[in-house]
C-alpha cells in the first residue's frame, strides 16, 4: 500500500519505512514556532516542566506579531516574557517591533521553512508552510513546549483528500478564491484530521502566493495540514532562501486516499464567505447589495506583495468610499519595503488607506481596526467566526484583495469588473 506526500514526510522523520492513516507515530522536528500570544503558555509549560534548555536554537522561531507592537501592558508584558526567554535560551530566530512580520509570512520569506521538513507551530495557521511541500501542522502550546525541549512531536497520521486541479485562473481569480470555493464545497469540516493534498496540471497556473494563501486555509476546512506537490514554481521560491539540504517528497502512485476532488480552476469566479463561517460562500455574481464599514488588506492569508499588487492596481487614481475605513496591512518588512518602492503605499495613501506596521492586529480582534455594534467588514483574513474583528454583532466578510480593493471604492461588496 502506497504513501501519500504527508505520510511520506511523517514517516522518514519517524524513522520508519511506512505508516498508515491512524497510526501513532512520534516524529523529529525541523521547526518549531510560537508567537507572542501562545509561547508564554509554553514557556511557563517549559519551566515548570524543569527543563533548561531548547534542543536545538536554530530550530525555534518565535515571532512577536498578533499584539505587537504592544497594544496595551499585557500585550507588553507578553512580548517581554518571550524576549527574554528567547536571550536566555540563545534563540537565534527570534523576531521583534522591527524586524518582525506576521509569523507565516516571514518563516517562508527568511527560507526557515523548506520542502519536506516536518514543522510544528502554536497558531493553527501554520498549515501554510505545506505550501512548500512540507508537513506542518498547528498545535497546543503545551506540544510547543515538549518540542521545543526535545526537538520531537507525536502524531495520529492522517488520511488525505486528493485535489486534483485543472484549467488555469481567471482574471481577478486568485488562490483566495480557490481555497474559499473549496470550502464552500465540502464544508468547514469536510477535511476533519485529514490532510488536503493538492497536484495536477493546474498546479502551473497557482503562483507560490496562492498556494501560501491555500495551505493558510487547509485548517478552516478541518484539515490536519494542507500539502503541495512540489514543482519548478517550489524550487525557484526557496532557491537562494533555503540554504540547507532538503528533501522532495512525491506520493506513490498507489497512494491511498479517502476521497479524490476535481477542481476546475477555470470555473472559479471571485468568490465572498459571508458571515460566521468560511464555508458560507457566494460567489461575487450572488453577493447582493451588502454594504460596508471597513476593508482590510493584510494578514497571513493575503498580506503577500502580490496581494498589495492586486489591490493597488484598482485603488490606483481611485478614492475610497467616504464611509469606509481601508487598512492595508503588509505581511513583513520587506514586503513593506518592496510595496514602497514599487509606489503601492503611495497609492494606498492617496486612495486614502491607513497603512499599517506588519501586525496580526484585526484580523483576531487584536487592535488596528475593531469593528464596532452592526458595522461589516470585507476582509483577505481567513476566518469569519462571531466576534472575530469585534464586536459580537459585527460581520466579517472574507475575500481576496482584488475583492476587497473594488469593495472599498464602491462601498458595499463588489468585484472589480464592476469598476
Amino acid at each position: 500500500m502506497g504513501m501519500t506526500m504527508t505520510q511520506k514526510i511523517l514517516a522518514a522523520h519517524a524513522g520508519l519505512d511506512h505508516v498508515e492513516a491512524g497510526q501513532l507515530i512520534n516524529a523529529k522536528l525541523d521547526m518549531v514556532l510560537g508567537n507572542d500570544i501562545t509561547s508564554p503558555v509554553a514557556i511557563n509549560e517549559f519551566e515548570k516542566a524543569g527543563f533548561t534548555g531548547v534542543f536545538d536554537r536554530e530550530k525555534i522561531s518565535l515571532v512577536m506579531d498578533h499584539f505587537v507592537p504592544n497594544k496595551d501592558i499585557k500585550a507588553a508584558e507578553q512580548a517581554k516574557q518571550c524576549r527574554d526567554f528567547a536571550e536566555k535560551m540563545g534563540i537565534v530566530n527570534f523576531y521583534d517591533t522591527g524586524d518582525m512580520g506576521v509569523e507565516h509570512a516571514l518563516l517562508p520569506e527568511k527560507g526557515l521553512v523548506g520542502p519536506g521538513e516536518c514543522i510544528i507551530g502554536a497558531d493553527s495557521h501554520t498549515c501554510t508552510y505545506g505550501a512548500l511541500g512540507a508537513f506542518s501542522t498547528g498545535v497546543g502550546s503545551t506540544d510547543m513546549a515538549a518540542g521545543m525541549a526535545t526537538g520531537q512531536a507525536w502524531f495520529k497520521v492522517p488520511g488525505a483528500i486528493q485535489f486534483n486541479l485543472t484549467g488555469q485562473l481567471g482574471r481577478y481569480v486568485s488562490g483566495k478564491d480557490v481555497i474559499l470555493h473549496i470550502i464552500g464545497q465540502i464544508g468547514v469540516d469536510g477535511a476533519l484530521y485529514q490532510s488536503m493534498e493538492f497536484s495536477g496540471e493546474g498546479l502551473k497556473s497557482l503562483s507560490m502566493e496562492d498556494r501560501l494563501c491555500m495551505a493558510n486555509m487547509a485548517i478552516e476546512a478541518g484539515a490536519k495540514n494542507g500539502i503541495f506537490a512540489v514543482d519548478e514554481i517550489t524550487l525557484e521560491y526557496v532557491k537562494g532562501r533555503v540554504n540547507r539540504p532538503f528533501t522532495v517528497y512525491e506520493a506513490d502512485e498507489d497512494a491511498v486516499y479517502d476521497r479524490v476532488i476535481d477542481i476546475d480552476l477555470s470555473a472559479i469566479r471571485p468568490t465572498v464567505a459571508f458571515p460566521h463561517l468560511p464555508e458560507n460562500t457566494k460567489t461575487i455574481d450572488e453577493v447582493g447589495d451588502v454594504r460596508i464599514d471597513q476593508v482590510v488588506i493584510g494578514s497571513c492569508t493575503n498580506g503577500r506583495l502580490s496581494d498589495l499588487k492586486a489591490a493597488a492596481e484598482i485603488l490606483k487614481g481611485r478614492k475610497v468610499a467616504k464611509h469606509v475605513r481601508a487598512i492595508v496591512i503588509p505581511a513583513t518588512q520587506k514586503i513593506y519595503m518592496d510595496a514602497m518602492k514599487l509606489g503601492y503605499l503611495e497609492t494606498f495613501i492617496e486612495a486614502g488607506c491607513a497603512v499599517s506596521t506588519p501586525t496580526c492586529g484585526p484580523c483576531l480582534g487584536g487592535y488596528m481596526g475593531i469593528l464596532a455594534d452592526g458595522e461589516r467588514a470585507v476582509a483577505t483574513t481567513n476566518r469569519n467566526f462571531v466576534g472575530r474583528m469585534g464586536h459580537v454583532n459585527s460581520e466579517v466578510y472574507l475575500a481576496s484583495p482584488a475583492v476587497a480593493a473594488a469593495s472599498a471604492v464602491l462601498g458595499r461588496i463588489a468585484g472589480p469588473e464592476e469598476l
